[in-house]
């Protein structure tokens, strides 16, 4: 789709980020195929229009290359969502730098451009997208990890941005009374990034990031009342009450 916004539909619309490949782009090409007009984003235009290709063949889809962290790329989004949206994923994530450093060793500005990625952005373009998400009665989904609560050796800065992406999440659920907030740890998975973290090992045992679209499948189908401020774990065997909650 090459128009500069997506068209007038009772579709409803998501945004998913980091949609070029891995997680992003089997949930981006599960919500296009039930139903959703999904715009996606990553920062490799080549590989984001390979995804967008993929995509297209089960649904709608528009595609925006950038990085979330620009704010001219997070205006170019609102202009291509319109005025009304009703799921947006932060899935864009930065590992950091690969081998994984001890914290210890490692370096600020690496520490920056994660924080920068996987927490200030995310916050950025929930603010600029929020008023469409309030016409939709949307849903916003914070993409977490376990490392965010699990204190592992050489994910320190990695699971420190998750761990305060957890925090804002949470917070936007107890501020926002009309747009719902979740966090999702999808798990471990075979994904590009989950490779990153372990060079020249085989990550064959993990899960292809299909694993998670049943979990996805039934979020998109609850109450947002009866989901906002939950953490879930999309490989769980049940997703009935969340992980955790704003409440406790």
């Amino acid at each position: 789709m090459s128009a500069d916004r997506m068209p007038s539909s009772p579709a409803p619309r998501a945004v998913v980020t980091g949609a070029s490949r891995g997680h992003g782009l089997a949930l981006a090409r599960f919500l296009a195929g039930a139903g959703y007009e999904v715009v996606v984003t990553a920062r490799d235009s080549a590989a984001l229009a390979l995804a967008r290709a993929e995509i297209a063949a089960v649904g709608r889809v528009s595609a925006v290359p950038g990085d979330v962290g620009d704010p001219a790329h997070r205006a170019a989004l609102v202009e291509r969502v319109g005025d009304r949206l009703d799921l947006l994923v932060h899935n864009a994530s930065e590992l950091g730098p690969s081998p994984l450093p001890a914290l210890a060793t490692a370096d600020a500005a690496a520490f920056r451009a994660v924080l920068e990625t996987n927490l200030v952005a995310p916050l950025a373009l929930t603010q600029a997208l929020l008023p469409a998400l309030r016409r939709a009665g949307g849903l916003i989904a914070a993409v977490s990890s376990d490392a965010a609560q699990g204190a592992y050796p050489g994910w320190g800065l990695y699971g420190a941005s998750k761990a305060a992406l957890e925090l804002l999440a949470r917070t936007l659920a107890a501020e926002i009374g009309d747009v719902a907030t979740v966090i999702v740890d999808p798990g471990d998975m075979r994904t590009p990034m989950h490779q990153l973290a372990f060079p020249g090992e085989d990550i064959g045992d993990r899960p292809l990031p299909e694993v998670t679209l049943p979990f996805w499948a039934w979020l998109i189908g609850q109450s947002r009342t009866a989901v906002t401020g939950g953490r879930f774990e999309a490989q769980a065997d049940d997703w009935t009450l969340p992980v955790d909650t704003v409440a406790s």
